[in-house]
């Protein structure tokens, strides 16, 4: 029997209340994304995304009105890695060991996974130690600096280049003359040349300011380690996150994008970004020159990530041995290509 329909309007407007209600809750349950982002250039591209609000302007095309976008500096990827875990973070970017390290450990769980990568630049291996002239000369009297000690890209490189020149049992040899330090207190250290530290595993732009000094001097590169071009941060999360915001994640990538295209066409602009935010002492033209350099290169496509991946699997620092860059980024990802 059909309703009647003084029943049918009143059904008609409860539908229509509740899917208004759950839109409401959706949009409020999205309201919020917490960002942890790097002090290097390597971060550039999230520096103009926070500079000219596009998650927020993506956002708002998504549905997502009013939200709250909190951008944290957090440097080492133990401490990050925990906030994520904690639910403290919702987002974060760091060096690809990092990322490898807690998508091993949240495999099958809570499936913590890349969203992009954020550029490929060179780090370099910085020491003031005289006697040091190649790798071989690094001793106990040297003290390493790095932004986390074992887990991080640069602890990771100091292993690669420590297998490649004695053997893959040798891969941690230099691990106990390395202290964790963030690169801007490190560049300093090194500068002064007033404390232990007498090396640095850099990333840009202290190494150009480090190497400024004539005392500084370049012992090996990423680039060299890892056989070319390789991402230096990417940007990644847990899967609850895309799962419970789904057009927050979606406004995410878009102002990724459109924050790579602006480094990209405006190389100024983006040095004056970065010197803004970071109320950075260096010159503008200085980032300008840093970041325009040939071996630099901004893109969302990881580079080079499987051969890091593929030697902290060999060394036993990840259980679980991804096939390919694919297995540990999230699918919207795939169809830009990477390696």
């Amino acid at each position: 029997m059909p309703l009647p329909l003084s029943l049918r309007t009143a059904t008609r407007r409860l539908g229509a209340a509740l899917a208004l209600a759950a839109t409401v809750l959706t949009a409020q349950a999205e309201g919020r994304i917490r960002i942890a982002y790097q002090f290097d250039v390597g971060d550039i591209v999230l520096h103009v995304v926070r500079d000219q609000k596009l998650i927020e302007k993506y956002a708002a095309r998504q549905g997502v009105a009013d939200v709250q976008v909190e951008w944290k500096q957090l440097s080492g990827g133990a401490a990050i890695n925990d906030a994520i875990l904690s639910n403290t973070l919702d987002v974060a970017s760091t060096g690809l060991p990092p990322l490898l390290t807690i998508w091993d450990r949240t495999h099958g769980k809570q499936n913590v996974k890349a969203i992009a990568a954020l550029g490929s630049l060179p780090t370099y291996l910085l020491t003031r130690n005289p006697a040091v002239k190649t790798l071989a000369d690094f001793g106990p009297g040297d003290r390493i600096a790095v932004p986390a000690t074992t887990i991080s890209l640069h602890a990771r490189l100091l292993q690669i280049a420590a297998a490649q020149q004695f053997g893959k049992d040798q891969a941690n040899r230099f691990d106990p003359w390395t202290v964790s330090l963030p690169h801007s207190d490190a560049a300093a250290a090194l500068l002064s040349g007033a404390t232990e530290i007498n090396a640095h595993f850099a990333s840009p732009p202290f190494q150009f300011q480090e190497l400024k000094n004539p005392a500084i001097r370049k012992i090996t590169t990423s680039y060299d380690l890892l056989g070319g071009p390789s991402t230096l941060n990417i940007l990644w999360a847990p899967e609850r996150f895309k799962q419970e915001n789904p057009r927050t994640f979606a406004a995410l990538r878009q102002a990724l994008a459109e924050g790579l295209a602006i480094v990209n066409a405006d190389k100024a602009r983006a040095a004056q970004v970065y010197v803004k935010l970071e109320n950075s002492r260096l010159p503008v033209d200085f980032v300008q020159e840093i970041i325009s350099s040939p071996d630099v290169r901004y893109t969302l496509q990881p580079q080079n990530t499987h051969k890091l991946a593929s030697f902290l699997a060999d060394v036993g620092a990840i259980r679980n041995r991804p096939a390919s860059w694919k297995d540990y980024f999230f699918e919207d990802a795939w169809a830009d290509g990477g390696s």
